[in-house]
């Protein structure tokens, strides 16, 4: 198999890439250039078990722009700390939050070489948005990084976003990895998750079970769907924001969480195999 990355693609010679990478994977199902045909081949083999899986990546992203403008229009945060951030797309986080409030300080964090050197280069001529390379299943690497203390100030409210990333991680502590997280933002912070989901019926389980099994044998390795009772450890003594008008304080399909507006199509089956949720710390 040749590894040629998209046509268009910005990421210059490949080298050998025996790995898909989740940013590339991501970057492929927006229908971007930045991806190489083994980041495809994790597509592919996922399309045999569903056609639109694409659509696991739309809802996470469109899920991820309005969160944004949530936190930084109705909850008057002005520092994020986006986690896992992918490549560059036309429309990013610092550029949603900085529209609403252009004083607005983001932080983006990714350990993959690529996405770091691509992230630098789109951040050179804004000051108030920076780019580390840390490991974002290590709370105290990302919070203890330099550049997090000389931009942010951890006395004041943070925002917090693991969006689309805590389904890559494998291990059974999920909860106290965010615990970590969470006992060291101040009061008034938020987090928000969102994350391939199991919904536990006779309908939708095989499709959330045969995606997994596809996303942790393939190229990439990696890709849990939670039930909504392991989603719930993410988000420790945290308190859950009702998800809609008249709705229950709990996890909702990334797709219904306070959408721009009414429904008028139901959500195919993919679309109902992620949710989200935002939390308040006290």
């Amino acid at each position: 198999m040749s590894e040629v990355p998209g046509n268009g693609s910005r990421l210059g010679p490949p080298g050998v890439q025996r790995r898909a990478n989740i940013a590339r994977v991501n970057d492929a199902a927006l229908g971007g250039k930045d991806n190489y045909e083994i980041d495809r081949e994790v597509l592919a083999q996922a399309r045999r078990v569903a056609p639109e899986v694409a659509d696991l990546a739309v809802s996470n992203r469109k899920f991820l722009l309005r969160v944004v403008r949530f936190l930084v229009d109705r909850c008057g945060i002005r520092q994020v700390v986006d986690c896992g951030a992918g490549l560059p797309t036309t429309e990013n986080t610092h550029q949603v939050a900085q529209r609403v409030a252009p004083d607005t300080v983001v932080v983006y964090v990714n350990s993959d070489p690529v996405v770091f050197a691509h992230g630098q280069a789109l951040l050179t001529e804004n000051e108030l948005t920076h780019f580390i390379s840390a490991n974002i299943f290590r709370p105290d690497e990302v919070l203890g990084h330099e550049v997090v203390y000389k931009h942010l100030d951890l006395t004041e409210p943070v925002a917090l976003l693991q969006v689309g990333t805590l389904h890559h991680y494998l291990g059974s502590d999920g909860g106290e990895l965010m615990r970590q997280y969470v006992e060291a933002l101040p009061s008034g912070s938020y987090v928000a998750v969102s994350h391939f989901f199991d919904p536990e019926t006779p309908e939708l389980t095989p499709l959330a079970r045969g995606l997994e099994e596809s996303f942790l044998t393939g190229p990439m390795a990696s890709g849990r769907f939670r039930t909504r009772a392991e989603l719930s450890e993410f988000l420790p003594g945290l308190e859950i924001i009702p998800p809609g008008p008249g709705k229950p304080a709990d996890w909702e399909l990334s797709d219904l969480w306070w959408p721009e507006g009414p429904r008028l199509r139901p959500l195919n089956a993919v679309q109902q195999c992620i949710a989200a949720a935002v939390a308040r710390k006290p």
